[in-house]
């Protein structure tokens, strides 16, 4: 018999609801897989698969406006013969999402998953600790509008727990933290509080963290394949080779994603700057408005490092941050010109080419 689902099962919230449209023929359904030949779709009517018309993708003025895992998409049945088939005619507007610019020299959003509540930052407790990961990846988290919780997995591999759970609190500003074994299945209860009956949790972390054997964990079979890592820097390869979103039968729905490399930022700062309260904080109360933390008298934040209030390494990822969003505007308002050009030129050239009216 084929499975099928509930609405509240897959995530269903009245955001989404106030969004159908007056057509009552159209199907709400969750992309749970994009593949090349189209989407993997959860619904009330099973599993269905689902095309997206070229129109739409012309229509779109960037590729992150196009479905990716975790949307809620309104399609319609291509023939009665073939109940499976359908295109997608709409995508609701997303209640969060988690994005970073493009891997590579390209500019552009990626959207990594959408829809989510809760985001798993895994780390490793091996020689993958990256501190400085976590903390770019918790800054995309807060931009995303997700929850974050770090998991700290591979417990059975470390021998200085204490010291690296007070690194990651210098710059967690008090976000969950969990440690986990995964491979020995400790701790795991302790994820599965966060994942409730209708509830979207993604995980997201490097190659050979241990996502794809959380995840396992949580569904309670083999799904996804799992790597061994490199001995010298615990690095892995990458298993997981697409996003997708799965049902877990004690309720809750998880997405795995493949490692990132890069974790290159598509945020903006005013949104992004709520990371460095602590900072922030201290920033205002320096004599001078445009204070930059050098050499002015009256600075609060030269006092704070050097009565240890606040670590010098977390300044300077604060200022590099500054930076890099500041870079960042600056290429996406070129982005921006260049793109609105280009969309003069096919305009005009459209007008230009318009049959007209004889009389």
């Amino acid at each position: 018999m084929e499975q099928t689902f509930t609405l509240a099962q897959l995530g269903w919230k009245n955001f989404f609801q106030q969004q159908l449209e007056a057509d009552n023929t159209l199907i709400p359904a969750r992309v749970c897989r994009q593949d090349r030949s189209g989407y993997q779709l959860m619904s009330e009517h099973g599993i269905l698969l689902g095309s997206l018309p070229g129109i739409s993708r012309l229509e779109v003025r960037s590729k992150a406006e196009l479905p990716t895992v975790g949307d809620w998409v309104l399609v319609r049945k291509v023939e009665a013969d073939n109940p499976n088939q359908v295109i997608i005619h709409t995508t609701l507007e997303r209640s969060t999402k988690f994005s970073r610019k493009e891997a590579g020299e390209k500019f552009g959003e990626q959207v990594v998953a959408a829809n989510i509540d809760t985001i798993f930052i895994v780390t490793g407790l091996d020689d993958n600790f990256n501190v400085k990961r976590i903390e770019r990846y918790l800054l995309l988290t807060w931009a995303s509008g997700a929850t974050p919780v770090i998991v700290l997995n591979k417990a059975d591999l470390c021998s200085n727990l204490e010291k690296k759970l007070d690194q990651v609190a210098q710059v967690s500003m008090g976000t969950v933290t969990l440690v986990v074994s995964a491979m020995n299945d400790e701790g795991m209860d302790d994820l599965k509080e966060w994942i409730t009956e209708g509830t979207t949790v993604a995980v997201l972390g490097s190659s050979g963290v241990g996502k794809s054997t959380i995840i396992n964990r949580l569904l309670g079979y083999s799904h996804f394949k799992t790597g061994d890592v490199r001995e010298g820097d615990s690095k892995g390869r990458h298993t997981t080779t697409h996003r997708e979103l799965c049902l877990i039968d004690t309720g809750g729905l998880v997405i795995d994603t493949p490692g990132m490399r890069e974790i290159q930022f598509w945020v903006d700062k005013n949104s992004s700057l709520s990371s460095y309260d602590d900072v922030e904080s201290i920033a205002m109360t320096c004599r001078f408005n445009d204070c930059v933390h050098e050499a002015e008298p009256g600075c609060a934040v030269k006092k704070a490092m050097e009565s240890g209030e606040l670590g010098e390494d977390r300044f300077n990822s604060y200022i590099k941050f500054q930076k890099e969003i500041a870079f960042f505007e600056e290429q996406q308002n070129a982005s921006l010109k260049l793109e609105r050009k280009n969309e003069h030129k096919r305009f005009t050239k459209l007008i230009r080419h318009r049959p007209t009216k004889r009389d």
